[in-house]
């Protein structure tokens, strides 16, 4: 039973067509939002990849399933100064390093005879830490900007975050040693974009008063990073949802690339909203 008032979203970014996957989680966000209300976002900060296209078949394939929401809908790139604001304090209170790794520099670091194996976080291999102990100062336009997770983690003391759903439920407090070993120091601001997913997603769900976060088992590393800016930039928490990942027949998550499950395909063969319902058991 979800309290009333509650404030859910479903943010797909526009470069690629919607799944199952999809379907699953923005459902389950729109029937929790139901006491209150269900908000979308679209999330398309990487211009390179992002296309008109395919964000109007979000819309599209959302109604055809039934969501409606408030328009207009929040638009992560008219939302660069919010980001930038939200970097300066990070880098007042002395946590954020510029960095110029290619992927490219990371894999040759860790490939080095004195490393171990390569540690996988969220965001793909851990960063070795290169160019950690760089000024601000020294930060030019090739640079990205990385959270250095040790000093972040110093400042905030106990914080953790709160979940609701079927496989993570409880309260979790943040496991620093886990933190810095398996997640590292992420990027906040990438140096084509301006901000990363980390911190924009944080920052948008503030300023849309989300009460609920409803994602997948996956992000379940990617919501102590997010309960960790919460903290250090001293924003409002939601309540975390993570829901299992809908899969293919030999177990594979499903991802934008897998055509065959897209909502389209579904949708051009004949299925009703009810069939994909049924589909993702709900």
């Amino acid at each position: 039973m979800q309290p009333d008032g509650q404030i859910t979203r479903f943010a797909p970014s526009p470069t690629g067509p919607l799944h199952l996957g999809h379907a699953y989680s923005a459902l389950i966000a729109a029937s929790h939002g139901r006491s209150g209300q269900f908000l979308l976002r679209i999330e398309d900060i990487d211009q390179t990849r992002c296309t008109p296209a395919f964000e109007a078949q979000i819309y599209d394939d959302l109604h055809w399933l039934g969501l409606v929401w408030p328009t207009p809908v929040m638009r992560q790139s008219d939302r660069r100064p919010a980001y930038h604001a939200a970097l300066r304090k990070l880098n007042g209170l002395g946590v954020l390093y510029p960095c110029r790794c290619t992927r490219g520099d990371i894999r040759a670091a860790l490939s080095a005879p004195q490393e171990g194996a390569a540690m996988i976080g969220p965001d793909g291999v851990v960063y070795p830490g290169t160019c950690r102990g760089r000024a601000m100062s020294d930060a030019g336009a090739a640079d990205a900007l990385r959270l250095d997770m040790r000093r972040a983690l110093s400042l905030v003391g106990f914080v953790g975050f709160v979940e609701n759903g079927p496989l993570y439920g409880g309260h979790h407090r943040l496991d620093g040693d886990h933190m810095i070993a398996n997640i590292g120091d992420v990027v906040l601001s990438r140096r084509d974009m301006g901000t990363s997913y980390h911190l924009s997603v944080v920052v948008d769900d503030a300023a849309q008063d989300i009460t609920e976060v409803t994602r997948g088992a996956d992000l379940f590393d990617a919501t102590a990073i997010h309960a960790l800016l919460q903290a250090l930039l001293e924003l409002p928490q939601p309540t975390y949802w993570h829901h299992d990942l809908i899969r293919d027949e030999s177990g594979k998550r499903l991802a934008k690339r897998d055509d065959a499950r897209a909502l389209s395909t579904y949708r051009a063969a004949g299925a009703s909203p009810a069939d994909i319902r049924a589909m993702v058991n709900l």
